[in-house]
């Protein structure tokens, strides 16, 4: 903890009227950009398995944490205190197999609890919908996987494999379909965005994140590319 907290005296220092100027100059907004790039970073040495230069990555991304929450301490909202308090009593509160009295079988149970749970707290007591929740923000593939998972007991998308592949391929034929067709271009561009969301149903049924496998094909293809391009540099 005492090198957690040296590193909240040198931001306050950064933030400080005699301090950085960047660092002055940096509100919540400014920040997103920054935040989001950290997260890629540290999960891109997770793949990599760079075990030395996680460490580092990780110590990036709890710098954006303790940033915003000096940012936030000086508008006398909260500070990292806070921040690391209300973490700790929800860790506790949503794992009463642990801390209380209540029993578990598996983890399915565990997660059943933990959405019980979250309806009892006051950040959630105004959510009327199952999608209540999701955040705005969230890439488009991983929304899509999101929200298949939270309405997969209601029974309105495909709940088994063969179900799910019926669905693919109907949009698949509607997409050939529109896409001999110029004057049906939005028709097209909508079962693209249909077929997309029928494969991550698909992919939820299965346990396969569509996000993850997708970055990994990209890493597989960026190989692939490059690899090409020395062969025909050599060629040359």
């Amino acid at each position: 903890m005492k090198e957690f907290y040296n590193l909240v005296d040198i931001m306050k220092k950064l933030r400080a009227p005699n301090g950085c100027p960047w660092d002055r100059e940096q509100t919540l907004d400014s920040l997103k950009k920054t935040l989001i790039e950290e997260c890629y970073e540290v999960v891109e040495v997770m793949e990599e398995e760079k075990h030395e230069e996680l460490k580092g990555e990780l110590g990036d991304l709890l710098l954006q944490v303790v940033f915003q929450a000096e940012i936030m301490e000086e508008k006398k909202y909260f500070n990292i205190d806070d921040v690391c308090r209300e973490i700790t009593e929800k860790l506790i509160r949503r794992h009463p197999h642990i801390f209380g009295d209540v029993d578990v079988k598996n983890s399915d149970d565990v997660m059943v609890n933990w959405e019980e749970i979250k309806k009892t707290e006051k950040h959630h007591k105004h959510r009327d919908s199952l999608l209540d929740g999701i955040p705005k923000a969230m890439p488009s593939l991983e929304k899509a996987f999101k929200i298949q998972n939270k309405v997969k007991k209601t029974g309105i998308e495909p709940q088994n494999v063969d179900d799910s592949l019926k669905r693919i391929e109907e949009s698949y034929e509607k997409l050939k379909k529109y896409s001999k067709e110029s004057s049906l271009e939005e028709n097209l561009k909508e079962e693209y965005g249909k077929l997309l969301f029928a494969l991550t149903n698909f992919g939820k049924i299965l346990n396969i994140e569509p996000s993850e496998e997708l970055r990994k094909e990209n890493n597989r293809f960026e190989k692939r590319f490059r690899e090409y391009e020395v062969n025909v540099h050599k060629q040359k």
